[in-house]
């Protein structure tokens, strides 16, 4: 493994007692790393693999890796660096990663050397997005939970994760902070709260019998009215594109992506592996009513966004597209099929509540990430530029 032997960073607490080998790998070999890793539902992110780099206009990047004098990874990270305009200076995100045992007590053996890497590169600030999950509530409790007024927050969870409870612990003793404080739904590039239908020894009776009464009724319904699900090509990215942008308007939220952006998510995430992200397509009467994308890294899916019209909502086309996705999920292995982001709120009389009514008809469970934690280099300078960045981010 190519390798620079860094040693611990000034702005950890805690420095390991020796020099930690740290340095850039090549894709094959990331790749090779994260396919080791992709056998169960804990495996790594989309947004750390090599291809998502490429997705990311007006970012470079590295390819890092951890490992011992035998040259055998233990961990990697891609590292997405966005420059500090006017400056030699760079902000640094490590998207849902770096992809590490988390669960090693020696936090600093490797964060510590990563930390060192990115200053000498000119860094003046990290974020990242550790990986173990911090509460789960299932779609039952979440439903029963339903009121005026009512939070995530205000309902014991199902289940707390001990490890992302200590990890928390441990990243804000060495003076990281989590973005947003403990706003319930923080200030994430990803979301923080995430939907998810376990699939690993579930068969399709039980998948089927996993979601709620509307759900099956919606699933038969657009059965019944004729509604055709196929995979599309890159060709029907633009009729994609046309329903987000009616998508959006209608559900008042703004990604601000272009056409093109996804046209090269598209074509990047498959030329890495064929097939890692589709484009489902509803059908009725010959017209394209709905159209979402999937995205598979080993024994993880992902739903990632969803567009449909305005008319003929009635013959439910997003229904049967997910179920049709979460079938092929299944056909694949997976282990998890997750839905993305859900909003914290459980009061239906907010606007964003609908989302998370939609997703809980899965019959899957809320759970809740540890969110993004950011720190800055120290140093004067550092700490000014990172105040300004975060100023900006405030205002876009």
């Amino acid at each position: 493994m190519s390798a620079l032997l860094v040693t611990a960073a000034p702005t950890d607490r805690r420095a390991p007692a020796g020099p930690v080998r740290l340095g850039p790998v090549t894709p094959e070999t990331y790749r090779a790393f994260l396919a080791s890793r992709a056998t169960g539902a804990e495996g790594p992110s989309f947004l750390q693999l090599p291809s998502w780099a490429q997705v990311k206009d007006g970012w470079t990047h590295q390819l890092l890796g951890w490992g011992p004098e035998s040259g055998e990874l233990t961990g990697v990270a891609l590292v997405l660096l966005r420059a500090f305009p006017g400056t030699r200076k760079y902000f640094a995100y490590l998207p849902e990663g770096p992809v590490a045992d988390w669960s090693d007590p020696d936090l600093d053996g490797w964060l510590s050397p990563l930390l060192g890497h990115l200053r000498a590169s000119g860094v003046f600030a990290v974020r990242m997005g550790p990986a173990p999950a911090y509460r789960r509530w299932s779609a039952a409790t979440a439903k029963a939970a339903t009121g005026p007024g009512r939070r995530l927050a205000d309902v014991l969870a199902d289940e707390v994760d001990p490890l992302g409870t200590v990890v928390a612990e441990r990243l804000r003793a060495r003076g990281w902070r989590k973005c947003g404080g403990d706003s319930e739904d923080g200030a994430d590039a990803q979301p923080r709260h995430v939907f998810q239908v376990p699939l690993a020894g579930r068969s399709t009776d039980d998948l089927w019998s996993g979601l709620n009464q509307e759900w099956r009724r919606n699933v038969r319904k657009a059965g019944k009215s004729g509604v055709e699900i196929t995979i599309g090509s890159a060709a029907d990215l633009p009729e994609f594109y046309r329903l987000l942008r009616i998508t959006e308007e209608r559900d008042g939220f703004r990604l601000g992506r272009s056409l093109a952006y996804y046209e090269r998510q598209y074509a990047v995430l498959n030329a890495e592996q064929p097939g890692r992200m589709r484009l489902y397509l509803a059908r009725h009467e010959g017209e394209i009513l709905a159209a979402h994308t999937m995205v598979t890294v080993g024994a993880r899916v992902w739903y990632q966004t969803g567009a449909s019209a305005d008319h003929r909502r009635e013959v439910r086309p997003s229904n049967a597209l997910q179920w049709r996705m979460m079938l092929d999920a299944h056909a694949l292995g997976a282990a998890v099929y997750d839905l993305r982001g859900v909003p914290s709120t459980l009061d239906p009389g907010d606007r964003a509540h609908g989302l998370l009514r939609w997703k809980l008809g899965t019959g899957g469970q809320v759970v809740e990430t540890l969110g993004e934690w950011e720190i800055p280099m120290q140093g004067t300078t550092n700490g000014a530029l990172f105040r300004a960045f975060q100023a900006y981010l405030a205002r876009r």
